[in-house]
């Protein structure tokens, strides 16, 4: 497998395939698939309810799941730190190839 080294990606398109190779961990991406999930149903319950403190969470939650992927499991530093608007839509994206059979469980 080649290393994608990380640098500045120019596109989504380009930092995807980077994001994907710090994800190899399965008990990471399952980690991040718990975290998103978890974000997903906080939105949908501050849209019904109108409570806005489920938003304060929002952070906490999606982060915190994938953190500890990463630390324990993964042993790398998220790529959050550098990218944070591409990895946000990584972690979208990754959580829908999973939901559709592109990514393993």
């Amino acid at each position: 497998m080649t290393t994608i080294k990380q640098s500045d990606f120019q596109s989504f398109a380009e930092f995807y395939p980077y994001y994907l190779q710090e994800h190899g961990n399965p008990t990471c991406r399952r980690l991040h698939f718990i975290g998103t999930l978890c974000v997903l149903a906080l939105l949908t319950g501050v849209l019904f309810t109108g409570n806005l403190w489920g938003l304060v969470l929002l952070p906490f939650v999606g982060y915190g799941f994938a953190w500890v992927g990463h630390f324990f499991f993964e042993k790398n530093r998220p790529a959050t730190f550098k990218h944070p608007w591409y990895s946000l839509a990584g972690d979208f994206v990754m959580f829908k190839d999973i939901l559709i059979g592109r990514i393993a469980w």
